[in-house]
């Protein structure tokens, strides 16, 4: 139930996923601004967090180019730590999104039952483009509402994608030991769809 959750996935949960989990949550502060409506409440309706595939890095900070890419656009870094993916994280998400194939089916495997919700991050982003809105339930800056539209939203992505399968493009390159330029690309592809995404949770 309420919030709708959303699990962001990687390798070392210190560059991708990280970036991911903090952009979406800023992503929908601001959407919780554009509707004259308090940001303070983004949590109470969307939980966004992550994990990662290994656990070398467990207890870490962010890596600091990913926080720089996350502070510059208005993000919040603090209190992150680093953790290794376990399976109760993937039972409590409503949505599973991968930095890569690889890291989808490392998902899938762990449990069989979360293959509907779990998506590599930029499939999901495409596959939101086909997703009707207008047929999702009714919008609303409640859990409940929120909760409702989310788990829709999921459902229908996966429809949309039977008898598909994940383009290699979909995939995000790790970042990691690489300059800023390449934190802020994948910083942008990030937000490409973590920006559709709180759009269609808080329209």
């Amino acid at each position: 139930m309420p919030p709708f959750t959303v699990l962001h996935v990687c390798m070392g949960n210190i560059c991708r996923s990280p970036m991911a989990e903090r952009l979406l949550a800023l992503a929908v502060r601001e959407r919780l601004t554009r509707r004259a409506q308090d940001p303070a409440q983004a949590e109470a309706l969307v939980h966004s967090h992550s994990a990662g595939t290994g656990g070398w890095h467990a207890g870490e900070e962010m890596n600091p180019p990913a926080a720089r890419q996350v502070t510059g656009r208005g993000g919040d870094v603090a209190g992150f730590a680093a953790r290794k993916l376990r399976s109760d994280h993937i039972d409590a998400a409503d949505l599973v999104l991968t930095a890569t194939a690889d890291q989808q089916e490392y998902v899938v495997a762990l449990r069989p039952d979360a293959a509907a919700r779990t998506f590599v991050l930029g499939e999901f982003g495409r596959l939101l483009a086909a997703v009707d809105a207008a047929a999702l339930p009714p919008d609303g800056a409640t859990p409940e509402a929120v909760y409702a539209r989310g788990v829709a939203l999921v459902a229908a992505a996966h429809d949309a994608r039977l008898g598909a399968s994940a383009l290699t493009t979909d995939d995000l390159d790790d970042p990691w030991g690489r300059g800023d330029q390449c934190f802020s690309r994948v910083a942008d592809e990030i937000e490409e769809t973590v920006h559709p995404l709180a759009g269609v949770l808080l329209p």
